[in-house]
This record gives C-alpha cells, sequence and structure tokens, in this order.
C-alpha cells in the first residue's frame, strides 16, 4: 500500500498535498530551512513575466502578481481567463515556459518539497482519494511538514482547532470518501490549515459550498492575514472578493487586465467587459462592500 500512495501523482511532486501524504505514509524527509515569519508588507511570493501554454493554447501571457504578508489577493476573472493556471504556476505544478516564480525572494525550483510545504499550503480545485482515509486521517496529513520539529508537539491540538474553524469536527471518524462535496471542501481546507503556513494558496475554495461556508471560508482568509499571513484565492464570486480581499487580480485570456484595491479594479463598465454581460455594482445599504452583480432586465427574465 505504502508503495501506491507514494506514487499517487508524481505531477504533484511539489505541492503541499502530495508532500505532506508521502511524508506521512514513508515518514522520509531531507534537512529542511525553516521559514521564518514576514512582516506585514513583505513579499511572499510572486510571478514575474510567467507564460504558460497548455496542450498548445496559450493560458498565461506575461503575466507578473505579487503576494504580500498581511493581505489577501482574489484572482478574479471568467472561465479560461487563467486564474487556476497562475495559481499552479505559483505553487509548481505547472512549470513555466517563460518568467519564473519567487518564494521568500529565492527561485521556486531551488526549494525542497518539503521546505515549500512549511512556506505555503495549497487547496487545489479537487481531492481524489480512493483510499478510506477518515477526515481526521486527511487533516492530519497537514502536519507532515513539521515532523522532527519542535512544532510537531502541537500537532494534536492544532488539528482539533483546524476541524472546529472549519466546521468538520463531527465528521472526523466519516470516511472521506463518503462526504458530499462541500463537506470534502471544508476537510481539504482544515488539512490547509493544519499546515499552520503563512501563505494559504487556495483554488476556489467556496466553489462547492452553501452560503455559510462560503462566507466562513473567506473570513477565515481575512483572520490569517490580519494575523499577518498572506492569501491568494482564485474566486468566482465577485462579491466575496469585493467584501474580503485586499487586492485583486483581474484576468482575461491568459493576461491581467486590472490589478489593485477592489473598489478601483472592480468596477461596473470594466466588469461588464472582461465578462461579456451587463454588471452592476451597487453601494451596500448598510454602509459594506459594493455589492456586484448581473444587470437584469424585466425583459431578460422568462415569464413564470
Amino acid at each position: 500500500m505504502s508503495r501506491t500512495l507514494v506514487e499517487l501523482d508524481s505531477r504533484h511532486e511539489g505541492s503541499s498535498f502530495w508532500s505532506s501524504l508521502r511524508t506521512a505514509v514513508t515518514g522520509r524527509r531531507r534537512s529542511s530551512r525553516l521559514p521564518s515569519a514576514a512582516a506585514t508588507g513583505d513579499v511572499v511570493t510572486e510571478a514575474r513575466g510567467a507564460t504558460l501554454s497548455l496542450d498548445g493554447t496559450p493560458v498565461l501571457r506575461d503575466v507578473s502578481v505579487t503576494v504580500r504578508a498581511g493581505e489577501v489577493r482574489a484572482l478574479l476573472g471568467p472561465n479560461g481567463a487563467g486564474k487556476s493556471s497562475l495559481l499552479g504556476a505559483l505553487t509548481g505544478d505547472l512549470p513555466l515556459d517563460g518568467g519564473s516564480v519567487l518564494v521568500d525572494g529565492s527561485p521556486l525550483r531551488s526549494w525542497t518539497p518539503t521546505e515549500l510545504a512549511m512556506r505555503r499550503a495549497v487547496l487545489m480545485q479537487q481531492i481524489h482519494l480512493s483510499f478510506p482515509f477518515t477526515s481526521l486521517d486527511v487533516v492530519q496529513m497537514g502536519r507532515a511538514p513539521w515532523r522532527g520539529t519542535p512544532l510537531e508537539e502541537t500537532d494534536e491540538e492544532v488539528v482539533a482547532a483546524s476541524l472546529a474553524a472549519t466546521d468538520v469536527s463531527h465528521l472526523a471518524d466519516r470516511h472521506f470518501p463518503s462526504l458530499s462535496g462541500g463537506e470534502k471542501a471544508r476537510v481539504a481546507l482544515a488539512r490547509v490549515l493544519a499546515q499552520r503556513t503563512g501563505l494559504l494558496m487556495l483554488d476556489e475554495p467556496t466553489a462547492a459550498l452553501d452560503l455559510k461556508h462560503q462566507e466562513l471560508v473567506l473570513q477565515i482568509a481575512r483572520r490569517h492575514a490580519a494575523s499577518g499571513g498572506a492569501v491568494v484565492v482564485v474566486v468566482h464570486d465577485l462579491g466575496l472578493a469585493s467584501a474580503y480581499a485586499d487586492q485583486v487580480t483581474l484576468m482575461a485570456r491568459g493576461r491581467v487586465v486590472a490589478d489593485g484595491a477592489p473598489a478601483e479594479v472592480l468596477t461596473a463598465e470594466r466588469l461588464s467587459e472582461v465578462y461579456d454581460y451587463p454588471v452592476e455594482v451597487v453601494e451596500h445599504p448598510g454602509g459594506g462592500a459594493p455589492i456586484i452583480l448581473p444587470a437584469r432586465s424585466a425583459a431578460a427574465v422568462p415569464p413564470r
């Protein structure tokens, strides 16, 4: 069984999940450089002139983006804009054709998988586990990078806190494959939180979630940034990005269309052009972040 687990997916050799799983199963690791805490505003990861093609189709065209400690950065754009490809490039799962990715000021390739897993935790869109791991097993995998370090002593406490934070403590003994899509997503997020890294990299973490848990995920991201961490998140809900992100990167056809604070980037005119559909940006009646929604005329809605 160990051999099968170790060879699960070589494409994600550098990703935090598969690195954690491999270390948890085999116990193999190298001597690693431990991370130091970043100060608010420090650059924790960045892409410079990232260019990437998949199956001959350009998906990233000279993309540059910077992720700083103390901030939530949302990657936005329509389907096929390049959001997940950019996140994949930042994690190292998608090697670039041109440009570079830096982590803590050093090239991505200069770090071992364990060193990367100590610095950033990655939530992929989908995690398929055919083995009957319990939810608790999955979350415990997030602690694998810290084996043999003083932080290993806090494993039990950290795992319990991560389960509670994502509202899945009651699912701890359930087998992961038996969970609903939303429950799996929250358990996977708990595994990411248990990793206790400065940088969280989340690919569509709200896609399978109900309204309550969508808000919960972005509140977790907001608290992580407020505590000095950094978050880069791919999200389709423009309202969530407007409410919770410090910075947004709006993409279309593999390029960055606009980058900056939500109020500056998420204008009705720009969003309508990028999404090829009329969009309204409405002032929140309670004074919160602007509400972003599709413009629907009475004539456009079929009669009931």
